[in-house]
């Protein structure tokens, strides 16, 4: 494992669920969700990642969220993975972290249905504004 990823999983361990390698240059870190922005913090501002994006879905027992990392001195990607009860799906936003996270966060608020506590503008960004509520379109029925 590269000398980053050890750092990482040395820092976070108490936050860690599972580790998953994927090949040399791609890892996936499943953590608890209440630890997020620790850890997104531990990556951007302390370790140098630069935030991706994010990806929501909607699975069948439970909703995911996967935000993607990228530590560019080496090209490695680091995905953090979240995952969140149906019957409250919601997870502290990024927002005050990196100001990157606020259209992707709306976006997966508006497709999914999560919420994105402490978020400040959670608001339509593809939808139109008289969209219904609770009416998720990447929601499984």
């Amino acid at each position: 494992m590269s000398e980053i990823i050890n750092k990482i999983t040395q820092r976070i361990s108490e936050d860690t669920i599972e580790l998953f390698k994927k090949n040399d240059r791609r890892y996936y870190i499943e953590i608890k969700p209440e630890s997020i922005k620790k850890v997104a913090s531990l990556l951007f501002n302390e370790l140098g990642f630069r935030f991706i994006t994010a990806t929501g879905m909607d699975c069948e027992k439970y909703f995911e969220i996967i935000y993607h990392f990228s530590y560019d001195k080496t090209g490695e990607i680091v995905s953090l993975r979240v995952k969140l009860s149906k019957e409250k799906p919601e997870i502290y936003s990024l927002s005050s972290i990196f100001s990157a996270a606020e259209w992707i966060e709306r976006e997966i608020w508006e497709m999914i249905g999560i919420n994105f506590i402490g978020h400040p503008n959670l608001k339509h960004l593809l939808l139109s504004d008289d969209w219904p509520d609770n009416s998720y379109p990447l929601r499984e029925k």
